[in-house]
């Protein structure tokens, strides 16, 4: 099949496959259900397979797009470009608190694979402004975003968002769905922020760095990968067991771990 679509090469530095199966977009777009009036955001739009339908409903949307042919071509649409405001640049270095107005922000998109985990922990330090988010990605993400302790998939990113969002995977997508066809399934995910998240912590980048170090050496103890944060007297204080692995301990024993540091280190 020609990478070529509607006159558009799909880049693969950008990491662009094109969503073209009409029924799963519009699932996709049911599940976002867009409204007029809302403060809706989509990221790396495209060729606009979810931008049409997504303005059609919603009246007007938000879009930031990295690629100048694809932003031209949203500007000079006959159709869309009166219900576009299109923001030029990189979603991961995107200050998305200046699309807020009052209004809390609903955030989707296609997301390239190459950038979706570093995208996702950019957006999760911006979460008091964000109502939800649906993103495409590969199917293994959606099934790290959802995973539970002692699964093999679950790790740093499952810690990290869950303790901040409720995960739920919307559906599963195919990769003949798309243009050129990706060589690894997607899923869509919808993440939806806490508003009293139930393992609050004190500070998500502690969390974010005591995951980092814990699932670095993910078949060594807790009592190893630990062994700079914790003490033995630690793990019995926190009742946490230094011989499980990273991937037995709950987001309820990261998030005890990540406070203790926090008081610790700010005494």
């Amino acid at each position: 099949m020609s990478k070529t679509h509607l006159g558009h090469v799909a880049r693969k530095r950008f990491g662009q496959n094109f969503l073209h199966d009409t029924h799963v977009i519009d699932q996709i777009v049911a599940a976002i259900n867009p409204q007029p009036g809302q403060a809706l955001i989509e990221i790396g739009p495209g060729l606009a397979a979810l931008t049409e339908p997504v303005a059609d409903q919603a009246g007007h949307l938000q879009v930031v797009e990295l690629d100048r042919d694809l932003a031209d071509r949203l500007e000079h649409h006959p159709f869309l470009s009166s219900k576009l405001t299109v923001h030029r640049g990189d979603a991961l270095k995107t200050d998305f608190k200046e699309f807020y107005n009052g209004q809390k922000l609903r955030v989707f998109g296609n997301l390239p694979y190459n950038i979706s985990t570093p995208l996702m922990f950019h957006l999760l330090s911006q979460l008091e402004i964000i109502e939800d988010m649906h993103f495409m990605l590969q199917k293994e993400v959606v099934d790290r975003l959802a995973a539970e302790p002692g699964n093999k998939t679950y790790g740093r990113i499952s810690v990290s968002v869950q303790q901040c969002c409720e995960v739920i995977p919307v559906l599963e997508v195919p990769p003949g769905a798309f243009n050129p066809p990706p060589k690894v399934d997607s899923a869509v995910v919808r993440l939806v922020p806490y508003a009293d998240p139930p393992n609050p912590v004190h500070c998500r980048k502690t969390l974010h760095s005591i995951c980092l170090t814990a699932f670095n050496q993910r078949r060594k103890t807790i009592r190893n990968t630990m062994k700079t944060i914790l003490t033995e007297a630690d793990f019995v204080t926190l009742n946490i067991d230094p011989n499980a692995r990273p991937e037995t301990l709950s987001v309820a024993d990261y998030c005890r771990i990540a406070n203790w540091h926090y008081e610790q280190t700010e005494k």
